[in-house]
């Protein structure tokens, strides 16, 4: 089928939606929802079977809808309409949630229903709902719905004619520090996240929280900062204390706290915990490990994937540290994303852009250069979570490159104005050759991890329900067959003294091309990372994601 997304943004759910239509054999385009005339030229010009909103913020014209077979995905159960509808449930505490992909009309979240799914609700927070739960549950809703559109005998079910849900304000998220309790403001949080925040102050500035951990040995004062640790704040409680990673300066971006917070919290002890933290109690921490038998799992947590250049150096040593303890080494990324390289909004809130930005790609490089010639284990990155930009190339220095069925991957950094490091003309030709590498930093489109591996991109993919047991197997057949092992590591080893001459001047071609694009004041990189930074809405649909 010729099928056109309209959707207001290209965002996770989008683009997994847009990667499994591809690998179903559709023609997929996409169009922004920008205005009434830009959604019907598009159809005009694709002439569409069908049309699918996975992520719609505006109406779409009835002119539209009443010529064409069109469907929206709402994120909640039938019943269920209205704004911010992940937010109640989390708020609410609902035990099952679900999705329902509706027929488009001129009622909001009225039309009938053609398929629902359903989900278990987690412990978490919206954004790590959204990008789970809510995602699985939209893709299983829409082959759903295209089995009901064949059935000849299928009859959509009306939906509930239930008057809709309040939109939540700020005063219904707000904190009461003197009141909640600990799980309440966490809860807070979870059900802001990632938009809009919960609105609050410190030190007499205004902002939007974000990002929250619960803190199980420090305590202190309601709404007292106690702590300080890797740009999170820890403040306290009426029962304990919290730790709040990110903030939103009014009228700013998000950034971590310490960033926003800066010289206001000059004298609040920073509260340090070992280089590899060991998981042991609930606190905030950003690079953990545990070890099983020869196999060493190094996690990092990085909010969002962003790596800032301190990030990058305390991966690098960690990485450095426990391989000495290991024949295996498995990266595991944040719990939302791998990685998507270097901290855009960090490099926006600099002074020194040009410097701080090649300080972060060059600490990405480190990292990279690490796990490329460590020659004494083997290494493995679990990409058991998205990836994009210099996050890809981080796990493509590895050995072997083991993913989740649902993970999506955005090898490419030219929609930002870079050309790219972290050693991507090497590893990435060296996968799937000089022509495909082209192609797909050209093209600049996500793709899935099944097609990853269909063009050797990656070397496994495992079904997500069962994903970390199959990746445990699969470090383990690793050290098993110990002559397999030995011969491995010999034949990398012998691999590197040849190549690393080759290896090392990829990298210094790279970096050459790259200088200009952070110290050049002209450099289209700012303009770009300014309007990402800041959410600037796009004025048209990129050509790229038309007829894609």
């Amino acid at each position: 089928m010729k099928i056109l997304l309209i959707v207001s943004a290209f965002n996770s759910l989008t683009q997994r939606v847009f990667c499994e239509l591809q690998d179903m054999g559709h023609t997929v385009s996409i169009e922004f929802a920008i205005n009434d005339k830009e959604m019907l030229d598009a159809v005009d010009s694709f002439k569409p079977d069908i049309i699918f909103s996975p992520y719609l913020k505006k109406f779409i014209p009835k002119e539209i809808f009443l010529n064409i077979p069109t469907f929206i995905l709402h994120p909640g159960i039938r019943g269920d309409r209205g704004h911010n509808a992940l937010d109640h449930a989390i708020r609410d505490e609902k035990k099952e949630w679900g999705v329902v992909i509706l027929k488009a009309n001129e009622e909001f979240d009225g039309g009938e229903i053609y398929s629902e799914v359903r989900f278990k609700m987690r412990d978490a927070s919206k954004a790590s709902i959204y990008r789970a739960e809510v995602s699985d549950a939209t893709l299983k809703a829409m082959k759903e719905l295209f089995i009901n559109l064949e059935d000849e005998n299928f009859k959509p079910i009306p939906q509930l004619q239930t008057p809709m849900h309040k939109y939540l304000t700020q005063e219904d998220r707000a904190i009461d520090w003197q009141k909640d309790t600990t799980k309440k403001i966490m809860k807070k949080v979870r059900f802001s996240d990632s938009y809009p925040g919960v609105k609050d102050e410190f030190f007499g500035i205004e902002c939007y929280l974000f990002g929250v951990w619960q803190e199980e040995h420090l305590k202190g004062k309601p709404k007292e900062v106690i702590a300080k640790r890797d740009g999170a704040i820890c403040v306290g409680t009426i029962d304990g204390a919290v730790w709040i990673s990110h903030l939103i300066e009014d009228g700013k971006f998000k950034l971590q706290s310490t960033y926003v917070l800066k010289e206001k919290i000059k004298g609040v002890k920073e509260q340090r915990l070992p280089l590899i933290f060991d998981m042991t109690y609930k606190t905030f921490y950003e690079i953990g490990s545990y070890i099983e038998g020869e196999v060493a799992y190094l996690c990092f947590n990085f909010h969002n994937g962003a790596m800032t250049s301190e990030q990058c150096i305390r991966l690098k040593y960690a990485f450095d540290y426990i391989k000495e303890s290991a024949k295996v080494v498995v990266l595991i990324g944040a719990e939302e994303f791998f990685s998507n390289g270097i901290h855009l909004n960090v490099l926006e809130d600099s002074k020194k852009q040009g410097e701080d930005g090649w300080s972060n790609i060059n600490a990405m490089n480190d990292v990279v250069k690490s796990i490329i010639f460590s020659d004494e284990v083997i290494t493995v990155a679990s990409l058991h979570k998205n990836a994009g930009a210099g996050g890809v190339f981080l796990a493509l220095a590895c050995d072997y490159v083991v993913a989740s069925d649902a993970t999506v991957l955005n090898p490419h950094y030219k929609t930002l104005g870079l050309s790219g490091s972290e050693y991507h003309t090497y590893s990435l030709p060296k996968r799937v050759g000089e022509d495909k590498s082209k192609e797909l930093l050209e093209a600049c489109l996500p793709i899935s991890a099944i097609k990853a591996k269909e063009i050797n991109m990656i070397d496994e993919v495992y079904e997500k329900e069962n994903y970390f047991y199959d990746l445990r197997k699969y470090a383990q057949t690793l050290v098993d067959d110990e002559d397999k092992y030995d011969d491995f590591i010999y034949e990398k080893q012998d691999y590197l003294e040849v190549k690393r001459e080759y290896i090392n001047q990829c990298k210094e071609e790279e970096l050459k091309v790259m200088h200009p694009e952070f110290w050049d004041e002209t450099s289209e990189f700012h303009t770009l990372r300014h309007e990402f930074v800041y959410k600037v809405c796009p004025i048209k649909t990129p050509e790229r994601l038309k007829n894609a």
